[in-house]
């Protein structure tokens, strides 16, 4: 019986491409910008936009001059181009799929400055203080230390 419950489960999946198996706040698409992603990725992993609604990251990009503690400015084409291709994917933006899960925690008109302040983040993330503490992870926005697939957008494991 289980069998055929798995197999029913992977043609619907299959016939229509508009379900995501991966859903449910596991998975966003990652970065496919080359230029988000060098200049992003240059400090930190480059974060699915997906986690954030586009108020944050424009928010975010606002305040280049003191991002969380650097100095990110960017020359303004530079800016100008990452600020579109983050609000373009950002959680909010239409088409949202795996997106929304992470924007439907988020207040109405919030502007989390940080991954880790939106609600889903924090639903998902609440462990002892001693897992933050731990030499390989260091910071809550080191998603690769637990989620090896982080820079491909799965966060699964």
């Amino acid at each position: 019986m289980t069998h055929r419950i798995l197999w029913l489960l992977a043609i619907l999946i299959l016939a229509y491409p508009g379900i995501d198996a991966r859903a449910g706040g596991k998975t966003l698409p990652p970065v496919a910008d080359p230029l988000v992603a060098n200049l992003c990725g240059e400090c930190h992993m480059a974060f699915p936009p997906g986690f954030l609604p586009a108020r944050s990251w424009t928010a975010i990009m606002a305040t280049l001059d003191d991002h969380f503690g650097e100095d990110a400015t960017l020359p303004g084409d530079q800016a100008r181009a990452v600020e579109a291709y983050l609000t373009d994917h950002a959680g909010d933006a239409p088409g949202g799929g795996a997106r929304r899960e992470f924007m439907r925690w988020v207040a109405p008109g919030g502007v989390p400055r940080r991954i880790t302040d939106n609600p889903a983040f924090l639903r998902e993330h609440d462990f002892p203080e001693r897992v933050w503490q731990r030499p390989e992870v260091v910071t809550r926005s080191n998603c690769p230390a637990c989620h090896r697939r982080a820079d491909r957008g799965l966060f699964d494991d």
